[in-house]
């Protein structure tokens, strides 16, 4: 299979971090996409459990049970149907922020999805994951219910290793 097929994204090196850019046209409007990143009733459908305070500096507590993956952090920005970050960490682990964008498409919206990591962790593990989450989210707005998509994560993670510059 290509790999382009497989990814939506790239990777980046930066001074003393991994960056990832995943990008997805979904095939609806911003504000029904937007109801996903925020509302746990839909959130949970396609990342995990928790809930988000929505403002700048509100609590985000998002738990990955089965990995063991905690998210508690705070909002680091903020901006009604369109941007929404916050560090995927806990506690005194390092900052890992995720920040997700929306943008109108045509017909629908383009979601962008920029992930950061310290320099000494995995990149394309991190990306390939949320590559399955993003297929996750793409079934339940289709009224689709879905479970992890361990076989695409794997294809996502072999092809994110592809990516790592030498």
């Amino acid at each position: 299979m290509n790999d382009d097929a497989i990814v939506s994204g790239r990777i980046q090196r930066l001074v003393e971090a991994w960056e990832g850019h995943l990008e997805r046209w979904v095939g609806h409007d911003r504000k029904t996409v937007w109801r996903m990143l925020i509302e746990p009733q839909q959130f949970v459908q396609w990342l995990a459990p928790g809930s988000i305070e929505l403002r700048k500096g509100g609590r985000v507590h998002i738990d990955f049970g089965d990995s063991g993956v905690v998210i508690d952090s705070t909002v680091l920005a903020f901006e009604p149907q369109h941007l929404l970050a916050y560090s995927w960490s806990s506690g005194t682990e390092p900052e890992r922020p995720l920040r997700w964008e929306l943008d109108d498409a045509g017909e629908g919206t383009v979601l962008t999805l920029t992930v950061r990591l310290p320099a000494g962790e995995d990149i394309a593990k991190a990306c390939a994951g949320f590559e399955a989450h993003l297929d996750m989210l793409a079934a339940v707005l289709e009224g689709v219910p879905t479970r992890f998509p361990f076989e695409r994560y794997l294809a996502a993670r072999h092809a994110y290793q592809e990516l790592l510059p030498q």
